[in-house]
């Protein structure tokens, strides 16, 4: 190869490498301004977000609800007492000992029938002392007759004065008085030898039984014991029939009529169920619980069903679908008042005042304060304020409750012919109160 051809190829060599050069140094300036162009937008987006997340998290997320209409039916379970139909302590009414019983707790008795005899010297004395005087006032009284009747005699003959006649008559009346005087007084110790034997009053079952032989036992107070106490000799109990006491808060003292039905239960039959029906209520509070106390009587033929068993009485009455009601969780209470948080259309709150009404467990009886399409917080926090805008979310699936997410439709009107918040009409004939059923 010629110089000339040497010194040429050398020359595009030199520039061919000044190009890569030029063109690495490009790339690289290339690469770096899109680095910084892009670090600049990322930075600028991570502001933009953090800004758009710090002006979300200051505006408080929260649910809402709208009123519910009332329930169809009220469910109401309060304690009872179960007491017997009928239910007497027998006490002595004379004074002795214990001779014999026959009758045992659980023993079924007839009206009559002899449930212990008592032993009563003293009694029997004085009975046969009242049987003597009686004898003797008898006989006094024929002596006075006798005497009366010759005086009367010779009444007009210059033998006897009308003085001593009068008062032959009047000894005579006066000794009449006292055989009536004696008969009361055998007839008094006759009833009380008649109470030596201790009877029952009625059919029905002994409940107790604190008698046994050789027990002193004091007229009117029943067996004394040896701490000087004195209780009944027996109990007995009608329990053909029970009667149920309950309670009723005042609340729901609406549902009280005489169409009222309960459900009982009691703890000894766990799975079954007794209906009592309505028998009287006292038709006044008590001024301490503000209840009143209601009457109920079911059958009890076959004797499940014991005297002061606890039961366990559950209502069901109609409600009132024309009510509102609103969960728990929505109340506020604070020192204005009871308080809901109303969101308006702007998403900003307002604490509004309510009147509520009965508790029925999960929800609460709205009475005024919010409308039906009243857009309400589920859950509002204690620092909540008036004014203050939200953010409104959906509910969080399994553990927010279920509630209305839309205003509830119109509810149908109540039937008019219903007159009474209690139970269906029942025909079947009720028991009077102090009698047999």
């Amino acid at each position: 190869m010629s110089p000339e051809h040497e010194k040429t190829a050398g020359t595009d060599a030199a520039a061919q490498s000044a190009r890569k050069r030029k063109m690495g140094i490009a790339i690289a300036a290339g690469v770096a301004g899109f680095l910084a162009v892009s670090g600049i937008v990322q930075r600028h987006s991570s502001y933009v977000k953090l800004a758009d997340e710090t002006r979300e998290s200051a505006v408080p997320a929260v649910q809402i609800t709208y009123p519910l209409p009332g329930p169809d039916e009220r469910t109401l379970s309060l304690p009872a007492n179960i007491a017997a139909w009928y239910q007497a302590p027998i006490y002595a009414q004379v004074s002795g000992y214990v001779k014999m019983w026959y009758k045992d707790f659980g023993a079924r008795v007839k009206a009559g029938d002899v449930l212990a005899i008592i032993d009563t010297p003293g009694l029997d004395a004085q009975y046969a002392t009242a049987q003597a005087n009686l004898n003797v006032a008898a006989a006094r009284y024929k002596l006075a007759q006798i005497t009366a009747k010759r005086w009367k005699a010779l009444q007009g003959t210059q033998a006897v004065s009308q003085q001593e006649v009068d008062v032959q008559a009047a000894n005579a009346e006066a000794q009449q008085a006292q055989v009536e005087a004696a008969r009361h007084e055998v007839e008094r110790f006759a009833a009380l030898e008649g109470f030596k034997k201790i009877v029952a009053p009625f059919d029905g079952v002994v409940t107790t039984r604190l008698a046994d032989v050789g027990d002193y036992v004091n007229a009117g107070r029943g067996d004394v014991t040896s701490q000087g106490n004195a209780t009944e000799l027996f109990s007995v109990a009608d329990v053909h029939a029970m009667r149920v006491f309950v309670a009723v808060p005042q609340d729901y003292a609406d549902i009280i009529s005489p169409r009222l039905e309960a459900e009982l239960s009691v703890p000894q039959y766990p799975d079954r169920h007794f209906k009592a029906r309505f028998l009287a209520t006292a038709t006044a509070f008590n001024p301490n619980t503000r209840t009143v106390t209601t009457e109920l009587v079911l059958d009890n033929k076959t004797g499940e069903l014991w005297p002061n068993s606890y039961a366990t009485a559950t209502f069901h009455a109609p409600g009132d679908p024309n009510e509102m009601a609103l969960p728990l969780g929505t109340i506020l209470f604070r020192a204005e008042g009871t308080q809901v948080a109303v969101v308006d259309d702007t998403n900003h709150v307002h604490l509004i005042n309510v009147q509520v009404g009965t508790n029925y467990g999960q929800t609460i009886q709205i009475r005024s304060g919010v409308k039906k399409t009243d857009r309400i917080v589920a859950s509002p926090s204690a620092g909540l304020l008036d004014g203050q805008e939200v953010r409104i979310v959906k509910d969080t699936p399994g553990y927010t409750p279920k509630q209305a997410e839309t205003p509830p439709a119109a509810a149908k009107p109540a039937n008019p012919n219903d007159d009474t918040r209690a139970m269906p009409e029942d025909n079947r004939p009720m028991p009077e109160a102090g009698g047999r059923g």
